[in-house]
């Protein structure tokens, strides 16, 4: 009887972790569609318009060039403005989909810029502690950790009511995950309290790499973010 039951077990926890997995795929693939019919709107809506704006004026500026040289300038004029709106809108979308600071300073670099631009405009004192390195990561594990911790540092600007924050980053290779943790010294947050837009975006940006997210508030005040992002595949761990 012991053995057919821990045969049961075994089977039920198969099926579980089978039902899990299938899970969290499905939730990457509805999160990755999500996101290209997002970029789909903001291209065909946003840079669609402008473009087709900008060939119109282009034919005007031709029609008007040998006869009317003052439209003609003043039509070169809303084009520079229109192409400017385009090269911030192309900026801003490539953004959302990467920030370039990942590539220009690497994940701990870019998170020193962002820390350092939110303590200009804020009375937090924020601070990094983490290896002076990290090796090469992938890419959708600097993205995550980025997104969460530029996140984080946001609800703790608006919400918090902190002083200090610090923001700690280490690469656990027994485990292999990258650890992260976003600790301040503020209001905390009530066990009641509904988790916002913040808190879930942070939490499924953990999922979607298989990943683990929480949040606490510990006894003597303040919250405690911590978050682990696989970083190995089997093989390479």
């Amino acid at each position: 009887m012991d053995t057919i039951a821990r045969q049961v077990a075994i089977a039920a926890y198969n099926v579980r972790l089978t039902d899990d997995l299938q899970r969290s795929r499905e939730q990457i693939v509805t999160t990755r569609e999500e996101e290209r019919r997002r970029l789909r709107r903001d291209l065909h809506d946003g840079l669609g318009p402008v473009l087709a704006a900008m060939s119109f004026r282009l034919d005007a500026i031709h029609n008007f060039i040998e006869n009317d040289s003052d439209q003609a300038r003043n039509l070169t004029v809303e084009l520079k403005a229109q192409v400017q709106s385009s090269l911030a809108e192309i900026r801003r979308i490539a953004y959302n989909l990467r920030p370039p600071a990942l590539d220009e300073l690497g994940l701990l670099g870019a998170l020193r810029e962002h820390l350092a631009s939110a303590q200009q405009h804020d009375g937090v004192c924020f601070s990094l502690e983490s290896p002076e390195m990290l090796p090469p990561l992938p890419a959708a594990v600097e993205v995550a950790a980025y997104r969460i911790v530029t996140e984080a540092v946001t609800n703790v600007q608006r919400h918090a009511d902190a002083s200090v924050c610090t923001i700690k980053l280490a690469l656990d290779v027994h485990q292999a995950c990258l650890s992260l943790e976003v600790i301040d010294n503020g209001r905390g947050i009530s066990s009641q309290q509904a988790a916002g837009v913040g808190l879930t975006a942070m939490r499924e940006r953990a999922a979607e790499l298989g990943g683990q997210f929480c949040i606490e508030s510990p006894a003597d005040g303040g919250a405690h973010i911590q978050a682990w992002l696989p970083v190995f595949s089997d093989g390479e761990s």
